[in-house]
């Protein structure tokens, strides 16, 4: 295994231990959770890196490398909401980055793992910013969705109040990055292929998304959707984001079937 995959699984098992450091609520267990996830970090941080150096470009071009961001990401946010949320939902959060990454490291093919060079078509600066948001948005429903399960099996009402607050204020920004992404892969789309809305599978389950989030802002501000009915409709957008990330790739074809 090369070193870059060496760091992988490092960094998958200090996320794993951390997540399992969060659930036992001592200051301790905060403690050895922050570094066990700053070490993790670190390996996953390096690993992408070594990644950038091997293939002279960012590591967003196939669903490998954009697990291998979207974990970093995920994983990333928990420091964010440390703050806000405490370690203990934050566990939530380390266990979905764990979960990813070890799709990633351990169940995808060795093939998919090649470093290899961008088709003529991949070649823009269009790739970029529509894959970094992308990861940002798809990291933020993940820490979104993180809190939201957390708080539907949390006993105490005001703690899942202020969960759910900053469930809205991550989704929030989400949606935001969710909306640059469609916009910028439909400039893309249209310089690329003449374009800009081809109802391409992706695309479509992209919008279903957006859509879905978008009523759950609207009915949380207009209509005050509050507790178990607000934690399951986040859980239920972030079903879609799964679906229209990993179905999508694997069941159905397109222009996104590279990634």
């Amino acid at each position: 295994m090369p070193f870059g995959g060496v760091l992988l699984v490092a960094a998958f098992l200090t996320y794993v231990l951390a997540a399992g450091c969060c659930f036992f609520g001592s200051e301790r267990g905060r403690r050895v959770a922050f570094w066990l996830a700053a070490v993790g970090l670190a390996c996953h941080t390096v690993a992408l890196g070594l990644r950038v150096l091997e293939s002279g470009r960012l590591p967003i071009a196939n669903t490998y490398e954009f697990l291998l961001c979207f974990a970093w990401a995920t994983a990333g946010s928990f420091f964010v909401l440390l703050r806000r949320a405490g370690s203990t939902p934050g566990g939530a959060v380390l266990a979905l980055a764990a979960l990813f990454l070890g799709v990633a490291v351990f169940i995808l093919p060795a093939s998919q793992k090649e470093v290899f060079f961008l088709p003529p078509a991949l070649r823009s600066a269009w790739l970029t910013v529509h894959v970094l948001t992308a990861v940002l948005a798809y990291a933020a429903f993940a820490a979104g969705a993180g809190l939201a399960g957390f708080s539907l099996v949390r006993k105490d009402e005001k703690a899942s109040r202020e969960l759910e607050e900053l469930v809205y204020r991550i989704t929030v920004f989400g949606f935001a990055m969710l909306s640059l992404t469609i916009v910028f892969g439909a400039v893309w789309a249209e310089q690329a292929w003449g374009s800009y809305w081809s109802w391409d599978p992706k695309e479509t389950w992209s919008l279903f998304t957006w859509i879905v989030y978008a009523l759950y802002l609207h009915f949380r501000r207009k209509r005050h959707w509050k507790g178990r009915i607000s934690a399951i409709v986040v859980l239920l957008g972030f079903v879609l984001v799964l679906f229209t990330f990993f179905g999508v790739n694997y069941l159905m074809g397109g222009l996104h079937s590279y990634g």
